[in-house]
């Protein structure tokens, strides 16, 4: 008897090495199986963990798929997530250069008081509508070095608009970004339109803590794989 159980030890330890030195997913198979029949001859019931539990083809291309590079996407496909979940700034080489433009908007609201200072251009600081547009241009400029992970791109054409909106004592802001190239202006455009409204608000900080800055937005996007999008009111 006990040279039998030595007999089944050695034609498990055997098929243990088949098992390690295996390369198919098959064989892997077969082999643990095999392994199993031995050590439950030998011990008188399977394994329920450890390294000789059975393992079928869908359970071990599962586990080769957990470490596949591939497998290491985020569930929603987020592009600037590595595989370690670190932040990476994506490479756009692949991509296809194309015509792209981003137009955002946001509103300034002043309040009545402040709102008549600008309209009659009677703030301290000067030309508050002006300087806040030529900002909004500067700033779009700039956006690769204040949002890490924009690439660094050569605009063709920064657009903008600032309009006093008496029904809200507000100022509407509209910016415009425009590249031919391998990624979007969309955040151009956001940022244009966010350095001119802080800027109205530097402008007119002395006269009112209270303005504020909201709706800050893309309105439409043209260009790329995704091609055209449009904001639905």
């Amino acid at each position: 008897m006990h040279a039998m159980f030595l007999r089944r030890v050695a034609v498990a330890a055997s098929h243990s090495r088949r098992f390690l030195s295996s390369n198919s997913n098959h064989d892997l198979a077969n082999a643990i199986s095999e392994l199993n029949k031995e050590m439950e001859s030998v011990f008188g019931e399977p394994p329920s963990n450890g390294p000789g539990r059975s393992v079928s083809n869908d359970s071990m291309a599962e586990d080769h798929q957990s470490f596949s590079p591939k497998a290491n996407k985020t569930p929603l496909g987020l592009t600037h997530v590595g595989s370690k979940g670190e932040a990476q700034m994506v490479d756009v080489s692949p991509k296809e250069s194309s015509k792209r433009t981003a137009i955002a908007s946001c509103k300034v609201i002043l309040g009545k008081k402040v709102f008549d200072l600008v309209l009659a251009n009677q703030v301290a600081k000067g030309d508050v509508l002006g300087v806040a547009k030529i900002a909004g241009i500067c700033g779009a400029k700039q956006t690769s070095n204040i949002i890490p992970l924009c690439h660094n791109i050569t605009l063709s054409h920064v657009r903008v608009d600032m309009k006093l909106n008496p029904e809200d004592c507000s100022v509407d802001i509209e910016g415009e970004a425009a590249s031919t190239g391998k990624t979007g202006v969309e955040m151009e455009a956001m940022t244009a339109v966010t350095v001119a409204g802080l800027t109205v608000y530097d402008m007119c900080k002395a006269a009112s803590k209270d303005i504020q800055i909201t709706d800050v937005r893309l309105e439409r996007k043209t260009g790329g794989k995704s091609g055209v999008w449009v904001r639905e009111e």
